[in-house]
């Protein structure tokens, strides 16, 4: 019976902390078939360059071993939690690595500096709260200011992505802010992103029209051994090959 009480307070505390935790922001938890909740990686948000999922990848990876690399009674903490129990030196350590770790890697996908400053709050208040006494390192793995600001790089790079993926006039985010396609190498294709036909001289409707006029220098020879109706070469194409005045002369004197 003390066992059953034991694991039903455990559950009911695991739950009671999963409101105050940020999401793992490397994994994501979903339930099979089976009715069995199932862990996978988070998969990247679409309509980004190889350069930007690079760094979202290693943000995620980074902050997930930071914050929740380890799990005892129901309670995830990474090595940010193990550092920081150290007085004095661990906090500072903890905030240092959050900065060298995350949030410079972060700033190699140009985010705006409002992004910036708020992954720069998160690490603040993390530093702060970690110089409290043994409090101080247990609010601290429940606050997890590496996964919060993995979240938000996440959050912005979706933007971006789905900015990117919209067609210009249909854009509503401001292009100087998102930078949709930002990262992206002359000749990547990003997955999703479908090229407008037209936009150069070699394809789109400058090819069709290119072959419809090689198609048309090789009917005029034909058309030339026919009737003489055919428009002058000095005529426009759309232009009616009005008799000359000549013509009319001979047509009168019959």
């Amino acid at each position: 019976m003390s066992n059953l009480a034991i694991k039903a307070g455990r559950k009911l505390f695991e739950r009671n902390l999963e409101q105050y935790q940020p999401a793992d922001p490397m994994y994501e938890t979903y339930v099979d078939k089976k009715g069995r909740e199932r862990r996978r990686r988070r998969e990247v948000p679409p309509g980004l360059s190889k350069r930007d999922a690079k760094i979202l990848k290693s943000v995620q990876r980074r902050a997930h071993y930071l914050d929740k690399g380890f799990s005892l009674c129901g309670l995830r903490f990474g090595w940010t939690f193990v550092i920081g129990i150290i007085p004095g030196a661990g906090d500072v350590a903890d905030a240092t690595l959050n900065y060298l770790l995350v949030v410079r890697k972060a700033k190699q996908a140009e985010i705006p500096d409002w992004l910036l400053r708020r992954m720069l709050l998160n690490n603040a208040v993390s530093a702060a709260v970690g110089f409290i006494p043994f409090v101080g390192d247990v609010v601290l793995a429940m606050y997890k200011a590496n996964s919060r600001n993995a979240a938000l790089l996440e959050e912005f790079l979706r933007i971006r992505g789905e900015e990117f993926l919209k067609a210009e006039r249909e854009r509503v985010q401001d292009p100087q802010t998102v930078k949709p396609g930002a990262g992206r190498e002359p000749e990547e294709h990003v997955p999703g992103k479908q090229e407008r036909a037209g936009t150069g001289l070699g394809g789109g409707w400058f090819r069709r029209g290119s072959k419809g006029s090689k198609k048309a220098k090789g009917k005029a020879p034909a058309a030339a051994s026919g009737p003489s109706n055919v428009p002058s070469p000095d005529r426009g194409r759309f232009v009616e090959d009005v008799p000359s005045t000549t013509d009319n002369d001979k047509g009168r004197k019959e």
